[in-house]
């Protein structure tokens, strides 16, 4: 939680978008664990997921006893805050709508597969990035693994418009949150990882409240330290470390590759089915989990390959007395 608002290098923060993603992952392991004993629907579940995040944050800030430099809470501050928030709620909450009108596998695949698509597109009208024809392959080899890896084995949901629409709101929250930091990053505007973290998950924490409290806000009694645990990590690792490293890294790697680098996620929570939940994968599973890493690490490569020639272009050009 130590990061600043100082830019990171590129090679960094590829590596903890990695991270992050690879820690999501783990997330759906956990809920699957907590939706069959601890009586939270999916809003509930998000929510202390949330507020767990929040409370975790401020405690690690409070033992490391250094203070946030953070400045006046200006109108354009607080605006920066709430466009992360807003579209971290939307990127969750739609997504368990969409998992609950047209089941899991179809509100996967759309979900991970528009969110880089939008954030290709958003990022080439918004922000001039072009994603080459490298990228393009990339992007493609990406979502054809995503597809693959998700619908490989057979699945049986059913498409339903409805579910469809909350899983391209969805993907259109993660594609914001990702824009939106690039963008802040681009122009030095970016807030520090950790104010970033807690004032989105704080947000997201007050606008799921009513829905949790409609569904059920509190666990149920049997195994209640077993579902206090699985919370417990819910909230920290894929929450609150996850998106403090995401949010440091979208801040210096293109909006593009920082979308379809999350898409390790789906490939960890399989590993974690596998290994932890005794599941078998299927052939098209395997080969699925395979073009979606060598995609991600190509584009990965080409990212970092960029990066170092800008570098090199700008130490030529810098005059000997800099």
């Amino acid at each position: 939680m130590s990061v600043s608002r100082t830019a990171l290098p590129v090679g960094r923060g590829l590596l903890y978008i990695t991270a992050a993603a690879t820690a999501w992952g783990t997330a759906g392991a956990a809920a699957a664990l907590l939706y069959g004993r601890s009586g939270l629907g999916p809003m509930a579940l998000t929510f202390w997921r949330s507020a767990g995040g929040v409370l975790l944050l401020l405690a690690a800030r409070a033992v490391g006893g250094t203070p946030v430099r953070s400045g006046p809470l200006t109108r354009r501050r607080l605006g920066r805050f709430l466009v992360n928030g807003l579209g971290l709620t939307l990127f969750q909450a739609a997504y368990f709508l969409a998992v609950r009108e047209t089941g899991l596998a179809v509100a996967t695949v759309v979900t991970l597969g528009a969110a880089p698509v939008l954030v290709a597109l958003g990022a080439r009208l918004l922000m001039g990035e072009r994603l080459g024809a490298a990228g393009a392959v990339a992007v493609t080899g990406a979502l054809t693994g995503l597809a693959v890896l998700v619908l490989g084995d057979g699945g049986s949901g059913e498409v339903r418009p409805v579910g469809i629409g909350w899983a391209l709101a969805s993907a259109a929250g993660y594609a914001c949150i990702t824009l939106y930091t690039r963008h802040l990053g681009r122009g030095g505007q970016a807030e520090s990882a950790y104010l970033t973290t807690l004032c989105s998950f704080g947000i997201c924490a007050v606008c799921l409240l009513p829905f949790a409290l409609s569904e059920g806000l509190w666990p149920a009694g049997a195994e209640l330290g077993r579902t206090l645990a699985l919370l417990g990590y819910l909230a920290s690792v894929p929450t609150a470390l996850a998106y403090a490293l995401y949010f440091a890294g979208a801040a210096v790697v293109r909006a593009a590759t920082a979308s379809v680098i999350a898409l390790i996620e789906p490939v960890s929570a399989t590993v974690i089915a596998v290994a932890l939940l005794g599941e078998r994968p299927t052939p098209a599973t395997l080969i699925g989990a395979a073009v979606l890493l060598a995609s991600v690490s190509g584009l990965a490569l080409a990212e970092a390959r960029t990066a170092i020639g800008v570098s090199g272009a700008r130490g030529t050009a810098r005059p000997a007395n800099s």
